[in-house]
């Protein structure tokens, strides 16, 4: 197994991530580092990094390097953004990096870091259509796609960091700073031509740390379950409400607020209000923060190499397979179980009624039953439920990745934990509790008939006759074990589809 490190130098932060590669095109991120050293600042005086600024970046690259060492690292994929960009003394600081640190900075151009945010977003989520708005320190990537082509890309020469510096001025409020930087962002934005022609349903999509705190403020305020970034949703009216809310406030009371960074404290004023002159440009209807970007993408662009040509077509599916390689799971035993959870999935259709959206959950619970046993066979279900929660698979809402949590746990009790399963209960519909005990079922009886881990049955009829269910099984051999095991299902079936079970 090969580890190798991503460094990414933006004009705010320095971030390290080491990654494993893994056999057959996945990869598990199994370290990081983050250190503000708000390269960009004070640039606009003259173009030029400032020494302090030089200073604490090297100081932290050497700290990057010794963690690096340790662990072993044979490649270090280095990557500079904005603010070493635009500076009039590049050449020199690459040469005091290099000197210093031995890592050899990649200075990408605006095209090279939209192509990788890119990368990282459309091989992590399921949207269609999306604006992609990355907000750095040193400036604003803007990136249209649709159906996983790469449209139109811009960048805008203002980040959190330079427009703090740029909007500074004593003697003016809160409020009258915030006014001016989303009159100056809107102004850029309205000389941008394709903007105005994208398309309604167009989702946008926040990439970078202010975006991550936009998340983590509004699921403190709804003290939602999960601490999720990825994939989680801010409606336009609640980010209107927490922009109003934190925009009068000076720089002690911003400290203050619950879910946002201390060290970005400061700066995130100016990018909240960049970020409601997009929203109000573009009238986007909610914010889809994603937790993948530029780091992502290069990890995508190393360890998966095909996504260079082409993005991954089956995001959630490549992301469960990650999962299951990185634990090391018995895979055919998982595809066997969805097989099978697929087709009683169909033939039980007409009791149970779900639409197929439901799909989803059923496919992740199945190929991710048994991944408990990466803690410990016992009460592994619950332990599966657990690793679920609290996997951030990519290409799934979270609704659905709880849904899929509890489906999962049900494998082997055939019922939920009433207490953990309630922390959840206000994300989930009266129809999706509904499904979650059907589901089970399913999954329960498809990972009994595949007990001997031997894919002995390849094959189900189900007919529902009065007041039973009478299922048949082709087999390729003895599947006395798979039989009497799913035949355990019985009461659990009965209550969720109020019939009798005859399993031949």
């Amino acid at each position: 197994m090969e580890k190798i490190a991503i460094i990414d130098l933006g004009s705010n932060s320095l971030r390290l991530v080491l990654v494993d590669i893994l056999e057959g095109g996945y990869f598990s991120v199994v370290d990081e580092l983050k250190e503000t050293v708000r390269l960009a600042q004070d640039m606009e005086l003259d173009g030029f990094l400032q020494p302090v600024r030089v200073a604490q970046t090297i100081k932290t690259l050497k700290m990057f390097r010794r963690l690096c060492d340790a662990n072993k690292v044979e490649k270090i994929y280095a990557y500079a953004t904005a603010a070493v960009r635009k500076a009039k003394n590049q050449r020199g600081f690459l040469d005091e990096v290099l000197a210093t640190t031995g890592i050899k900075l990649r200075v990408l151009d605006s095209e090279e870091e939209a192509q990788l945010v890119y990368q990282g977003v459309i091989n992590s989520m399921e949207i269609p259509r999306g604006l992609i708005v990355d907000i750095g320190g040193g400036s604003i990537q803007l990136i249209y796609y649709n159906r996983k082509s790469l449209l139109e890309h811009v960048t805008l020469p203002s980040g959190a960091v330079v427009l703090t510096d740029m909007f500074k001025a004593e003697g003016i409020s809160a409020i009258e700073r915030a006014e001016r930087i989303e009159r100056y962002v809107t102004e850029q934005l309205e000389q941008i031509e394709w903007l105005k022609d994208i398309a309604p349903d167009t989702k946008l999509i926040g990439v970078g740390g202010s975006f991550r705190n936009i998340g983590k403020i509004s699921r403190m305020l709804k003290k939602y379950p999960l601490d999720m970034t990825h994939n989680y949703t801010v409606g336009s009216n609640e980010f209107e409400s927490i922009y109003k809310n934190i925009r009068p406030l000076d720089l002690d009371k911003t400290m203050k607020i619950r879910g946002l960074s201390s060290v970005r404290a400061d700066i995130f004023p100016a990018a909240l209000s960049a970020v409601h002159a997009i929203v109000d440009y573009i009238g986007a209807e909610e914010i889809v923060v994603s937790g993948g970007g530029l780091r992502e993408g290069a990890m995508f662009k190393y360890a998966v190499p095909s996504t260079n040509e082409k993005p991954i077509s089956d995001v959630l599916g490549h992301s469960i397979y990650t999962l299951l390689n990185f634990f090391g799971e018995n895979i055919a035993h998982a595809e066997q179980v969805y097989n099978l959870s697929i087709q009683l999935f169909k033939q039980l259709k007409v009791l149970h009624k779900l639409p197929r959206a439901y799909v989803r959950v059923l496919r992740t619970a199945a190929m991710l039953h048994d991944c408990g046993n990466h803690v410990k066979y016992y009460n592994h279900h619950k332990h599966s439920c657990y690793i679920i929660l609290n996997s951030n698979l990519y290409g799934i809402s979270h609704k659905d990745l709880v849904m899929a949590a509890f489906v999962a746990s049900m494998h082997r009790k055939g019922d939920v934990n009433t207490v953990e399963f309630m922390k959840y209960r206000d994300m989930l519909t009266e129809e999706d509790v509904d499904a979650i005990l059907k589901l089970g079922v399913i999954v329960r009886i498809a990972e009994s008939l595949d007990r001997s881990m031997s894919s002995v049955i390849t094959g189900l009829t189900c007919d529902v006759l009065g007041d039973s269910v009478i299922m048949k099984t082709e087999s390729e051999g003895d599947c006395s074990l798979e039989i009497k095991d799913a035949m355990s299902s019985v009461g659990d079936f009965r209550r969720a589809y109020k019939k009798n079970l005859q399993i031949l």
